[in-house]
């Protein structure tokens, strides 16, 4: 490394520019061969430069979110969960994440729903939007230690009203008591028409009060935030995790008769 090397290197570290003195490097010599004028070959190395920060800040992104595994749409089974292709292909292009839209994903376990919430929670992160990813219990647990701790408007602001989309997991799994209802219901209140949601439940809407400790009204108040400019797509089938063992024959395939039983 010689001495000018250096001195560039030195300076960009100053001025913060990590990938100028690298690509300065690599692009003399193709400006040279190219015979780019210095205006071009500038405009080469400050692209390097974006690409980098752009590359940077989208894995801060997704590292930041609370993904628990990286999900990806391309290695979903469309076909076993009985699922559309064709219209999560249409919501990962994040128009509706643009629009501030929800999407509401409903169906029995195992049947995809989180593998779907985070792929697009990826997808969406990797483009370049704040994205927060909770468990429903989670994110009540973490509003109670925020509110003992004295910062919830702080901790409401950075991790519910900041991030262009919210992931909220498994709701109606575990009921809540009338305290934890109300802040589901400031939660929803406080992203409605700012930002968008990703909500997913075992329940259909109908059974939303036995989460919401029996409060009809609350969870009236709810849907009527949650879906008004909201997709709703209902999920069917078996327990994916739960297909192997069923094929060889461990566990009996669930029937319309022992479902209702």
């Amino acid at each position: 490394m010689n001495i000018a090397h250096e001195q560039r290197v030195a300076l960009c570290a100053e001025l913060k520019l990590s990938a100028v003195a690298d690509a300065a490097v690599n692009l003399a010599q193709e400006a040279s061969n190219a015979e780019w004028s210095y205006l071009d070959f500038l405009d080469r190395v400050l692209r390097a430069e974006t690409a980098q920060r752009q590359s940077r800040s989208r894995s801060m992104l997704v590292r930041t979110a609370g993904f628990p595994v990286v999900k990806r749409l391309e290695d979903f089974d469309f076909s076993f969960a009985d699922a559309n292709k064709k219209q999560f292909t249409e919501l990962a292009g994040l128009a509706f994440v643009e629009r501030g839209e929800n999407l509401v994903l409903l169906g029995p376990s195992g049947v995809g729903k989180t593998h779907l919430a985070l792929a697009l929670g990826l997808r969406a992160a990797e483009n370049g939007y704040k994205v927060r990813f909770y468990t429903a219990a989670d994110l009540m647990r973490e509003i109670g230690t925020a509110r003992r701790q004295e910062r919830l408007t702080t901790w409401l602001t950075s991790n519910v009203r900041m991030p262009k989309l919210l992931i909220i997991d498994e709701l109606g799994y575990l009921p809540l008591d009338k305290a934890g209802a109300h802040d589901l219901f400031q939660i929803i209140a406080k992203r409605y028409e700012i930002g968008s949601l990703i909500v997913t439940s075992n329940l259909n809407f109908g059974q939303w009060d036995q989460t919401l400790a029996g409060d009809n009204a609350l969870a009236a108040a709810l849907l009527d935030r949650l879906l008004h400019h909201a997709h709703v797509i209902p999920l069917k089938g078996e327990s994916y995790r739960l297909k192997d063992k069923r094929k060889a024959g461990l566990i009996e395939r669930r029937t319309a008769a022992n479902a209702a039983e």
